[in-house]
């Protein structure tokens, strides 16, 4: 059985590195992305987040923006936050009959205990939901820089399983990094992890551009290594935390860096300065290269 195709992104060859890129949104920011809008290729993926303090109205109305502006949705579920299947299955069945949704993304979620019956993003797969919904793509998340509540071995196993789970109820998984500052540590995470077999495409997490302040507390609060040694690659003095700083350097890093070893790859933009901000900042590295 052929897997669906992720996005008709994949299939066209990437001449620069940000070709076929993806963006995240919160409910919040569906006038920035409006704004931005111009700058974004038609049909590109936009994936709208699940944010604790935004209710499923909000969510709803996000991703029906997105699709509106002629952009290809991807709302998040968040397994911990979800009070009942009941709950579930609604607002992926509005997501999907009032927007056209194909595409999902799903993570466990930040609360230590579940709000509902949903453990984790394996025990959403294994519902049966988003193929009866008629979903083609489950994003799941993968962790460069390892991931606070497993072990090395725990992590590679769940990605292998979560990969096939999907596969085996007929979507094609996706796999979306944590944002990083190492291209180093993520190019050799991908070699590692086509190494383990697991040769599903995946979307490498980007920060854009944003204050340096801003980066550092994001990073701290995701658990992204920023060491001095680290944040010096990527263009960042700890001894001067003031301004702004843009992901330039490790683009050029991740794409010269990569090889037809490390498989089908694209970039996944976390617009931590905004939306605007970021989508200028993909254009303007587009026209240079």
């Amino acid at each position: 059985m052929s897997k669906p195709e992720i996005h008709p992104n994949w299939s066209r060859p990437a001449e620069v590195m940000t070709d076929g890129f993806s963006i995240e949104i919160t409910a919040k920011d569906v006038e920035s992305l409006r704004e931005a809008a111009p700058g974004i290729p038609g049909d590109h993926p936009v994936a709208i987040t699940f944010l604790p303090g935004e209710d499923f109205a909000a969510r709803i109305a996000a991703t029906k923006a997105v699709r509106e502006l002629g952009f290809e949705p991807m709302p998040h579920f968040s397994a911990r936050r979800i009070a009942s299947v009941q709950e579930f299955e609604d607002y992926l069945n509005a997501v999907v009959e009032q927007a056209g949704v194909k595409r999902c993304f799903v993570i466990a979620g930040d609360p230590s205990e579940a709000e509902g019956p949903f453990d984790d993003s394996s025990s959403l797969i294994a519902s049966g939901a988003f193929e009866r919904a008629g979903i083609k793509a489950i994003g799941i998340g993968g962790h460069p820089e390892g991931h606070p509540n497993m072990t090395e071995a725990q992590c590679w196993q769940v990605l292998k399983d979560k990969c096939a789970m999907i596969e085996a109820r007929g979507m094609a998984p996706l796999i979306v990094t944590q944002f990083a500052f190492d291209a180093e540590r993520v190019l050799d995470w991908l070699l590692e992890l086509r190494r383990r077999g697991i040769s599903d495409p995946v979307r490498l997490g980007v920060p854009g551009p944003a204050g340096i302040k801003t980066l550092m507390r994001f990073a701290a609060r995701c658990g992204v290594g920023a060491s001095a040694s680290v944040l010096s690659k990527y263009g960042i003095s700890i001894g001067k935390l003031i301004g702004t700083a843009g992901p330039d350097k490790l683009v050029d890093a991740i794409a010269n860096g990569l090889t037809p070893e490390h498989g089908p790859v694209r970039l996944h933009f976390y617009p931590f300065g905004g939306v605007p901000k970021t989508v200028a900042w993909i254009n303007e590295y587009a026209a240079a290269h």
